[in-house]
């Protein structure tokens, strides 16, 4: 088991990967706490589901109503559908979540919550979220940033950084899916 967290209010633990037939499925617990949870955001490659064990979570799903679950109930977002979650109590939010197939995901999350962390601002640092959405955006994506953002502004910020040396941290990273 590993434990990450972004610095903004949310923790997940990735608990193991279960091989099946038809792809791996990575089961992790989320812990946000009230307020937090991610921006609107698109796995286009996987299935998410998380289920309610404490607390009250609000989801959206892009052009939907807001949605709300307690403990035993569950979101589930097919892929390619943009959706959104977050803690909408007064008290820690904790899910169980399983995403399938896991792909690249574990690696994204950690790159992504370390680049938090390290900003101290809610946030990743602009080249770190440029490497990531560019390198995987076959993956994943945050439709809400522009579109001039995501095929201008990110390519000159992954050369620049080339250039600049602030991708070292990413040497390991593994291959983009095509």
């Amino acid at each position: 088991m590993k434990t990450i967290e972004n610095g903004a209010g949310e923790e997940l633990t990735f608990i193991r990967v279960v091989y099946e037939r038809d792809g791996d499925r990575l089961l992790l617990e989320n812990r946000v706490q009230p307020g937090s949870g991610p921006p609107m955001h698109v796995h286009y490659r996987q299935e998410e589901v998380l289920t309610v064990i404490a607390g009250r979570m609000a989801y959206e799903v892009s052009g939907q109503e807001v949605r709300y679950a307690g403990p035993g109930e569950t979101a589930a977002f097919a892929p390619g559908v943009v959706h959104r979650f977050w803690n909408a109590g007064q008290d820690e939010l904790r899910c169980t979540v399983w995403v399938k197939p896991a792909n690249n995901l574990p690696f994204y999350l950690t790159a992504l919550f370390a680049s938090m962390r390290r900003t101290g601002k809610g946030r990743p640092d602009p080249f770190d979220i440029a490497y990531l959405l560019s390198r995987y955006g076959s993956e994943f994506g945050v439709p809400a940033l522009p579109a001039i953002v995501r095929k201008v502004v990110f390519p000159v910020q992954v050369a620049v950084g080339n250039m600049l040396g602030k991708f070292e941290k990413f040497k390991d990273a593994p291959a983009p899916l095509v």
